[in-house]
Formats: structure tokens, sequence, C-alpha cells
């Protein structure tokens, strides 16, 4: 049986649950919110969305025992509400570590033995203070990290050159907020750089688009949850098919001493492998900002 606990039913939460019923990604679901009306509205929505499936998922109640033969937990948990205003993705990070001390311990204490898949923001940090709180092995706590911020990425050069998301290859890195980055070394169109047919005025405007992305849907809806629920069901789905899918997820890089967001590939076992790119030398410089960002942040919980 394939199963999935969800802690933070918000938009997120409950859009990437969602999600996992309609692409028959699992078998059973328990979900965590601390406001009980929300959550028991979201377990009888969801009950409902799933009627004239054919696939039925068993949608359970919170309990912390469920946890012992959970195979992954998607730590959704937060208030997005404290973003609205400031630009900054680390505002939330004084509530949100209240969150994780509050949810590590009971998660230890569970008998869980899976995987920890994080969305809660500032996505990097959160992450790192999870898997430091838990004392799980790093490779079994990471974080949806610049998947999202990829997709966006694929979603602009779709529109701006009239091609399909999946001719592009290439990967946004580092931090998942201001100090990311679009690696365009990596990037490939049908195979071919895209270094090798655009300006550098082109990908700017590019880059500029992509990271737009994310607040062009937060100003108008006041959240995001569509392109993440996405990127984190596609991730529980490698996990638990052990699909060895090579995604940038946030994860621990010994060398770095923290979590950020680069390729890596997930399986079963959680992270079993990175791909470091070969990054030119303004991209290193990027990404050894993007570095000291996490790290300044990290330093201040």
């Amino acid at each position: 049986m394939r199963k999935i606990a969800i802690i933070g039913v918000g938009h997120v939460g409950s859009t990437t649950a969602y999600t996992l019923i309609s692409k028959n990604i699992v078998d059973e679901l328990v979900l965590f919110d601390s406001k009980e009306n929300i959550l028991k509205a979201e377990l009888n929505d969801l009950m409902d969305g799933q009627m004239e499936q054919t696939h039925q998922v068993r949608l359970i109640e919170p309990n912390l025992t469920e946890l012992k033969d959970t195979d992954v937990i998607i730590f959704a948990a937060g208030d997005i509400s404290i973003f609205e205003g400031n630009p900054d993705r680390f505002a939330e990070l004084n509530l949100t570590k209240t969150i994780v001390e509050e949810w590590a311990p009971k998660i230890t204490e569970s008998g869980f033995k899976g995987i920890i898949l994080n969305i809660t923001n500032p996505c990097d940090v959160i992450t790192q203070y999870l898997q430091e709180l838990t004392g799980f092995p790093r490779e079994r706590v990471f974080g949806t990290g610049t998947s999202l911020d990829t997709g966006r990425m694929k979603h602009a050069i779709s529109r701006s050159l009239n091609v399909h998301p999946s001719a592009i290859d290439g990967y946004v890195i580092g931090e998942h907020g201001e100090s990311q980055f679009v690696a365009w070394s990596s990037v490939r169109i049908g195979g071919v750089p895209i270094t090798d047919t655009l300006t550098k005025e082109q990908l700017t405007a590019l880059d500029e688009a992509a990271r737009d992305g994310g607040w062009v849907t937060f100003r108008g809806k006041g959240y995001t949850s569509y392109g993440i629920a996405i990127q984190a069901a596609r991730i529980a789905e490698a996990i638990l098919n052990n699909n060895h899918l090579v995604v940038p997820v946030s994860h621990f890089h010994l060398s770095e001493s923290c979590y950020v967001g680069s390729p890596a590939k997930v399986s079963q076992q959680g992270i079993t492998e990175q791909f470091p790119l070969s990054l030119s030398d303004v991209e290193q410089e990027k990404w050894q900002r993007t570095i000291q960002t996490i790290h300044a942040m990290h330093a201040t919980i």
C-alpha cells in the first residue's frame, strides 16, 4: 500500500492531496492540520472529489500512530498570509521554524521510518531544520527546492519560443527564493544549447519572466498551489515507485554545509546521487551568493 501523510492542508497541502488522488499515485492519505474545521472540510471535499474514480483512496483522519507505516511525509505547514506585502520568501521563517519545532518530535516519536519531502518556505532552511531536529539521515529529508522554479523557467521558454516544454532541458538552481538563478549553461532545446541561439539580452528577459512567474500568480490569487502541487506529486511518485527521477530538489551539499536546490536522483531510498552542473564563472559567482544567503538565514534560527 502506498501511503502518504500531508502535514498542513492549506492551499498547497490540499491541492497536493487532490493531485495525488487524481493521478492515482497513492492508496492511503493521512491529513494533519491545526485548523480542525478546515481539515474536516478538506477530507469531505476530497472524498466527494474521487467518487467517480475507479481507484478509491482511503482518507485517514489525523492520528500520529498512522505515521509508523507511512512511506512519505509531505510537510506543507505554514501561513501564506504572513507573506502578503513582503517580497522576501524568508518572511515566513519566524513562524515556520516554530511549526518544525512542534512537529519534529512528533514525527520521531511516531516511529516514522520513511522519507520527508518539505514544501514549507523558506524551503532550503526549513528542510535543513527538519533534518537537524528529527536526526534522520540527510538523504531521507529533502525539499521541493527549485523544481517549481525550473518548471517556471520552462514555461517562460515554451511561451517565448513556441516549443513544447518536453523539448526543454535545464535547471534553475540555488535557493528557492530571490537568489535563485537559471543555469543557462545547462539549458538545451532539442539538444541544442540555448546559449548558441539566443543573445544575452534575450536570456535576461527569459530569466526575468521565469522569476516573475510566481509573483504573477501570487498577486492575482494571493497564493500559488497548482505548480508546486504537481512538483511535489511527481517527486512523491518517484519515491513510491522507485523511479530514479532526476530533479532539482533541495538536498544537503557536503561541500557547502547546507541544503540547496540542484539536480539529484530520487528513489525509494531518498537522495541516491547528486548531479553537479558545470557552471560558467558568472554562474559560479551566483552559486556562492545563493549559498551565502541560505547560510545567513539559517544562522538566524
